[in-house]
């Protein structure tokens, strides 16, 4: 090694020290912000602790020396404004949102990491070429309304206020009315769509275990894999759990333990990488000596192939009605998510791949079976996604933690890129 090498990663290494001290105080300080009484985080959409959450990294991305703003849904913007014009602006960041008793990562880490990322570019070389911004998306989750991707999917055209119109959560709470209470909805408040965007960096835990496992620093995500979700409801006939003989009922329960055994039994024959899950069930009247004459259930099916993901989805519903029609049950079948697999921009993952090599840092180009904001951004813009990797997979939990030193590693690559994109003389004529 030579001197200049040894400079480079003394540098280096002072720099990620820095960096995960920071990263480390700004995600306990996040935490705080819907923090519950199970150790966890669960800041659901036009929440008190969403509205505390967000307006909180506002007052942090004004702290940092960013132009703050918001859209009408509630997405909050932190801008360091470009001298050139008529360019484009480069987004990044990630969402606020968690589900019910989630972790302090999931979300948080690409906001968090966005912010050090322009509060660094900024004091180290001021005013870039082109605009730069950190975004905190306002919601990804789908965990309190049946509609996932509300903050990315506004931006990009993919949402609409439509088709919110009647949407309640589970307390029967509407949504339109809810975004209203937290000071959002509005007309007359900034427009939500985006024509003016560059490119979309996201930067996010990986949720699983592929990275710790194979010894992998980040992982570059070369694809995203589409998911369909339904909720599938079973009416048949309530009856009395001691004087109704086996052969007489129309019992809906046993009606959705068939399906979801033969679900399983189904997408283990398929194999990797379709994943089919349900995660939530609920029975009427929910009594332990009552028939249960209606159920409703959740499916979340996943595939890279937009083709195999159709064909396992039509095959299913189809063996779900062949089960209803031999037990006299009624089957509805509300499908609520389709989204598309996707891949993610080819010249961009490779930008991340060189300045992990000139960094020296280790990192493997993998594909995400969890859904992210990305996704949502590639079929608009350039899109990129960088992982640092979870302890143990664990996520959607208050066992979720990614350390310092990943989340440095990530934030160290983010700012480069940004440099790239934001302060060099000539825009790959790519982007």
């Amino acid at each position: 090694m030579d001197n200049t090498e040894a400079a480079n990663k003394t540098n280096d290494n002072n720099l990620k020290r820095d960096l995960a001290a920071e990263a480390e105080k700004l995600i306990e300080w996040l935490a705080v912000f819907g923090s519950d009484s199970h150790d966890g985080v669960t800041r659901l959409l036009y929440t008190q602790e969403w509205l505390a959450g967000q307006q909180a990294v506002a007052a942090k991305m004004r702290e940092y020396g960013l132009n703050v703003y918001d859209d009408r849904v509630g997405n909050v913007f932190g801008r360091l404004d470009g001298i050139l014009p008529d360019s484009k602006t480069i987004i990044t960041g990630s969402h606020l949102d968690t589900v019910n008793n989630g972790g302090k990562y999931d979300g948080a880490y690409g906001i968090i990491a966005g912010m050090i990322a322009l509060n660094y570019l900024l004091q180290t070389y001021g005013s870039p070429k082109r605009s730069l911004e950190v975004v905190a998306l306002c919601e990804e989750e789908g965990s309190r309304f049946p509609l996932t991707f509300w903050g990315s999917g506004n931006i990009t055209g993919h949402h609409n206020f439509e088709q919110i119109k009647g949407m309640k959560d589970t307390d029967g709470i509407l949504f339109m009315e809810a975004m209203k209470e937290s000071g959002y909805g509005d007309p007359s408040l900034k427009p939500t769509h985006r024509n003016d965007i560059a490119a979309f960096i996201e930067l996010h835990i990986e949720q699983g275990i592929v990275l710790e496992r194979r010894g992998y620093r980040l992982g570059i995500v070369d694809a995203i894999v589409g998911q369909k979700r339904f909720n599938f409801t079973i009416t048949g006939e309530t009856g009395h759990a001691g004087t109704t003989p086996m052969t007489l009922r129309k019992d809906a329960m046993a009606g959705a333990a068939e399906m979801i055994l033969q679900l399983e039994k189904t997408a283990l024959r398929v194999g990797k990488p379709l994943v089919a899950t349900v995660g939530r069930i609920t029975a009427e009247p929910n009594a332990s000596n009552v028939i249960p004459g209606k159920v409703t259930f959740s499916v979340d099916v996943r595939h890279t192939a937009e083709n195999d993901l159709n064909q396992f989805c039509i095959g299913m519903i189809s063996r779900f009605q062949e089960i209803a029609a031999a037990r006299e049950l009624h089957l509805d079948c509300h499908q609520w998510m389709d989204e598309k697999p996707v891949q993610l921009n080819d010249h961009l993952t490779g930008k991340l791949e060189q300045i992990c090599r000139n960094h020296d840092i280790s990192h493997h180009r993998m594909v995400s079976g969890a859904g992210h904001d990305s996704q949502i951004f590639q079929p608009h813009c350039p899109t990129v996604m960088l992982f640092v990797p979870s302890l143990r997979g664990i996520s959607h939990s208050p066992l979720e933690f990614s350390s310092p030193e990943s989340m440095a590693d990530g934030i160290l690559v983010l700012i480069d890129l940004l440099y790239h994109l934001g302060y060099e003389e000539n825009l790959d004529e790519n982007l």
